[in-house]
């Protein structure tokens, strides 16, 4: 993302979070020529700013990165585009945003890679592009890995398309290996979900829909671990979303696999339950799963076996959401909600550390993907910064959103915690109020 010279900012009097440098504590930050120039106690910086941020009983923190958005572009823009996507981003104290191919066309070329970069796309924030892992993301030819990785595409991955042949995952997983590209998956065994709209239990039964077993996802993910260990390949499960599935990552981390893996805040925070009378805004995939394996997930997020909070923030246009339940697209919004959700249901109801959260939001995801210089408020690093009130309270109106799109399940949502300002390459792009 191209930036004009910005003028220096200092950031004083906040509690600075930066896990990935261990530091919790009350410091001042000096951001000069988009990188972070200066980190010291209160009233230690010993460099000038032009520009000044009160930052008292804030929290401040690197900029948040999302693994995996859908900004719709190209080809689908009535749902989103990079430019509103990223607003809904900074909004949301995103300063970072790694975004998903399954486009129109797909993104499975080096050009296709060079447009979502450009300029003329408007965005506000760091766009990752993330590139097809085979041509057209039809699971049988790989795309040209080392092609897409030099034009700047920081993993593969054919979400919402798994690959099942096992034959092209493990040389997908061999071929990042090589290049150090992680290869992510969205693990579905389609073959045992076709026709499927929710997870499968008591919920589905009395709606009369068929469900998603959780054997269909978990049987992909301790396939693919295993292809990881015999190839050496970094391979991420994108939207993890039941118990089953974690004891294959857990199995994989403790024999040193490189596995990582990310949760969304529609799972740590609903149940198949609230999908309620076919409330299409409920609708999503993975779906929502039980309260054991949301449980799980909150278990997970707590020991250290999840890598990142990631929104798998997914626009439609509202007539595409107003049909039957079996025929709306699956996906739900979430880059506006996800702090709020983050620190409602998981620091204030069930007591994780909001460091950890951080973590999660930062240099959990930096590492997920090698992002250098992000996820860290490091001497040198990006100027990318989230400054955010944790005991803010609010009430999410989907209506106001800056997303082109409001297929949300959280409208009208009492939260607490609210970013203020978002700060990228050190110039505001976002600031509350």
């Amino acid at each position: 993302m191209a930036q004009n010279k910005t003028p220096s900012l200092l950031i004083r009097g906040g509690h600075i979070i930066d896990p990935a440098s261990r530091i919790d504590g009350p410091m001042d930050l000096l951001l000069r020529d988009g990188q972070v120039a200066e980190i010291a106690p209160p009233n230690k910086i010993r460099g000038n700013a032009e520009g000044k941020f009160d930052a008292r009983g804030l929290i401040v923190a690197p900029g948040f990165i999302d693994l995996h958005v859908h900004l719709r572009e190209p080809g689908q823009s009535h749902k989103e585009t990079i430019a509103t996507g990223t607003a809904a981003a900074a909004a949301g104290g995103f300063t970072s945003v790694c975004c998903m191919p399954n486009t129109s066309p797909v993104v499975d070329s080096p050009e296709w890679v060079h447009w979502i970069r450009q300029p003329e796309r408007g965005a506000l924030v760091n766009v990752f592009p993330i590139a097809a892992a085979t041509h057209h993301s039809k699971g049988a030819v790989l795309t040209d890995f080392r092609s897409l990785q030099e034009a700047g595409a920081v993993a593969v991955t054919d979400d919402g398309k798994p690959i099942l042949d096992e034959a092209v995952m493990r040389e997908a997983l061999r071929t990042g290996a090589q290049l150090n590209l992680p290869v992510i998956q969205h693990a579905e065994d389609t073959r045992l979900t076709a026709h499927c709209s929710m997870n499968e239990g008591p919920t589905s039964f009395r709606l009369g829909l068929r469900g998603m077993t959780v054997a269909a996802e978990a049987e992909v993910v301790d396939r693919d671990v295993q292809l990881a260990q015999m190839t050496g390949g970094r391979f991420h499960v994108a939207h993890l979303s039941t118990a089953e599935a974690l004891k294959p990552v857990r199995r994989g981390k403790r024999a040193k696999v490189r596995v990582t893996c990310e949760i969304t805040p529609h799972h740590f925070t609903l149940i198949d339950e609230n999908v309620g009378d076919y409330n299409t805004d409920f609708k999503m995939n993975p779906p929502l799963r039980s309260a054991f394996d949301r449980e799980a997930i909150l278990v997970a997020l707590a020991d250290g076996t999840v890598d990142a909070i990631a929104t798998d923030h997914a626009p439609h246009a509202l007539h595409e959401k107003q049909v039957e339940f079996e025929r709306a697209p699956f996906g739900v919004t979430g880059l506006e909600t996800a702090l709020g959700l983050a620190i409602t249901q998981l620091h204030r109801d069930h007591k994780l550390p909001l460091a950890r959260i951080v973590e999660l939001f930062t240099a959990g995801p930096a590492r997920v993907l090698d992002l250098r210089g992000r996820g860290t408020l490091a001497r040198g690093s990006f100027a990318d910064v989230t400054i955010f009130d944790p005991k803010k309270r609010w009430i999410f109106d989907a209506a106001k959103s800056r997303s082109k799109s409001r297929n949300t399940p959280f409208d009208g949502w009492p939260l607490t915690g609210r970013v203020i300002s978002t700060i990228v390459a050190g110039k505001v792009v976002h600031r509350e109020g």
